[in-house]
């Protein structure tokens, strides 16, 4: 079955693309810092040969990358794989010719390190997030996560070290430990802007007005409800508990509706880092 296309999903992994160009390029790139991927290995080569351009020395290796991909992993590692890691060195190469950069913006290589990686990161998370990756050692990290069932950004920081040696040995030590402190932070940021894109809230409620408060849930937000059957400590009555778990804009709707039914209602709430199942993820 042909699956439909996702508007709305590829808008975002095209704003998810434009930031990390961004963080690279105005940060990153001018400050020497390799941190990791392919484009830390294009800006190791362009140190050795500076006639290379740095975004067609990313096109080339990410050509030998996707049939790594398609050899390992299999075509169903998605197009779009393909089209955002293109889309990002064509990106950078824009840049390169509109805006090009004679030095860092700020002559402070630590901030510099802090605010690119922030910024990339984050526009990785969104991209991971998708279901697909900005092409280079993205591809090794999802060999390593396919294999090792690794989280996405410890399986980056893995696979970036290599290229964190190799630009320690060009751009001198100082250099290489900034770009390892900028591989360590990458990935915590990878992994926990992820999780808080997978959060939902179980939701927990305890009230008279049960079926009213069911039935909303389930017809009208579409969410299954799971009824408990308990009895009350001080009050030794029986009590049929909600349970259900929700978005965080699901879960507003819910506490607002279930005030205007009973205001007496008793709800407790909790973070849940991974759901699985209808409705939800695979």
């Amino acid at each position: 079955m042909k699956k439909k296309f996702d508007m709305k999903s590829f808008l975002t992994i095209n704003f998810g693309v434009i930031i990390i160009a961004m963080g690279i390029y105005y940060f990153l790139i001018p400050s020497d810092l390799a941190v990791g991927g392919v484009t830390g290995l294009a800006m190791v080569i362009n140190s050795l040969f500076p006639r290379l351009p740095i975004g067609i020395i990313m096109v080339i290796f990410n050509i030998v990358l996707f049939v790594l991909a398609f050899i390992v992993i299999g075509p169903e590692f998605g197009g779009y794989t393909i089209y955002t890691s293109f889309l990002l060195s064509g990106i950078i190469y824009v840049l390169e010719i509109i805006t090009p950069m004679n030095g860092p913006i700020i002559d402070d290589l630590l901030i510099n390190l802090i605010y690119g990686i922030l910024i990339q990161g984050v526009g990785m998370a969104i991209i991971f997030n998708k279901n697909t990756s900005t092409g280079g050692t993205d591809i090794i990290a999802k060999i390593i996560n396919k294999f090792f069932h690794l989280d996405i950004g410890k399986s980056l920081f893995l696979a970036d070290s290599i290229i964190v040696i190799s630009a320690t040995l060009v751009f001198g030590i100082e250099l290489g430990l900034y770009a390892l402190l900028g591989i360590l932070i990458n990935s915590a940021i990878i992994d926990k802007v992820i999780a808080g894109f997978n959060t939902r809230i179980k939701v927990a409620i305890i009230s008279d007005m049960e079926p009213e408060i069911s039935k909303f849930i389930t017809r009208e937000l579409e969410r299954g409800v799971t009824l408990l059957y308990g009895v009350g400590g001080f009050s030794n009555s029986e009590k049929r508990i909600i349970n259900t778990v929700v978005s965080r804009k699901e879960y507003l709707i819910i506490k607002n509706k279930v005030k205007e039914i009973d205001p007496r209602a008793f709800i407790w709430v909790s973070f849940v880092n991974e759901v699985l199942g209808e409705g939800f993820s695979e």
